[in-house]
């Protein structure tokens, strides 16, 4: 069985073999198995619902992207699940129920977030890089956007959505080959013009908006870093700068959220744990699954609840693809779900 603690390799490889094979929005009350999460200390999550095991086709099974719809039921992707599993998934979380979304026989999506211009889930197909979307509902497949920008074809990883809908998207190119040509690029809304906002990334992938939606917060996973970006130029503004430097040890900077009060929820790759910083860089909490909890090796993305504090990791492993809920330190926002 393939592990997961080298992501870059062996997900691009499980990507490389299907390429060929063809939301609760209540608030968290006492005594529901959450744990309140204290600023400068450990946060320990509990578990929900196992979601996915592992696949045989590709040995493995990695969860990404949560994001609440507007039914309250949590959209969760499966980046490694062959043809004919479930690569979109619709999660109960009240009930713990679990329904497939959407299948197909050849995309590897590794985010998923919905439009607020449209309302369509977009999905990023790493193994194609393509733009997909769906309706709410994972029918009507369309693509938003496929070929090359400035050149080159993408490796689109995360994405976020400013308030017009227009899409910026974590561009993975160069990861395979450990060359730092990742970029961070801007489409138009209605999946037209493509601009590159930023490049000279090493393994750019998480990617979301400030409160303001002045800047992106971006991490890079081979660098264990955290940039910020600003996308709305004020006078003495600077560009890109490294913001946080994540002390991950063999873990490594995957997606990110961010929540109402601007606090960012780093995912690590390598080790099922959030690292939380406030927008100052401050390191505020670690959010850790149970040392009993075997097999599982990495937490890739958040999703707060929209106006609430409940907050669900997706949590991978040998052991398979789980829920993990946790009390985030402040309320959930569009940053914060999604991405």
């Amino acid at each position: 069985m393939r592990r997961l603690r080298n992501r870059p390799l062996a997900v691009f490889a499980a990507l490389g073999a299907l390429v060929l094979a063809g939301c609760g929005t209540d608030r968290h009350t006492p005594g529901d198995g959450a744990t309140s999460a204290v600023p400068g200390g450990t946060v320990t999550a509990h578990q929900l619902m196992r979601l996915t095991t592992v696949h045989e086709e590709t040995g493995m099974t990695l969860l990404e992207g949560p994001v609440f719809g507007e039914d309250g039921r949590l959209i969760v992707v499966d980046v490694t699940a062959p043809a004919g599993a479930s690569k979109v998934m619709s999660v109960d979380v009240r009930k713990k129920t679990v329904r497939k979304v959407f299948t197909d026989n050849r995309g590897a999506y590794t985010s998923a977030q919905f439009s607020p211009y449209d309302g369509r889930l977009h999905l990023t197909d790493f193994a194609h890089g393509e733009i997909v979307s769906l309706a709410p509902d994972g029918g009507d497949r369309r693509t938003f956007f496929a070929g090359e920008v400035d050149g080159a074809a993408m490796r689109p990883d995360d994405i976020a959505f400013d308030r017009d809908g227009n899409l910026y998207v974590s561009d993975s190119l160069g990861m395979s080959e450990g060359e730092a040509r990742g970029r961070v690029v801007r489409i138009d809304r209605d999946g037209g013009n493509a601009t590159v906002l930023a490049d000279g990334l090493a393994a750019v992938n998480g990617i979301s908006f400030d409160i303001g939606y002045r800047g992106l917060w971006i991490s890079e996973l081979t660098e264990n870093r955290i940039s910020y970006l600003p996308v709305v130029q004020r006078p003495g503004s600077a560009g890109r700068h490294t913001a946080v430097r994540v002390d991950g040890g063999i873990a490594q900077t995957d997606s990110i959220a961010v929540d109402a009060d601007g606090n960012l929820y780093q995912a690590l790759h390598g080790r099922p744990a959030m690292a939380v910083y406030d927008k100052h860089g401050e390191r505020l909490a670690t959010v850790e699954v149970p040392a009993r909890a075997k097999g599982l090796e990495s937490a890739t993305n958040v999703a707060i609840t929209p106006g609430g504090t409940r907050a669900y990791m997706t949590v991978s492993g040998p052991a398979g693809g789980y829920l993990y809920t946790f009390d985030a330190l402040a309320e959930g926002v569009r940053q914060s779900n999604g991405g």
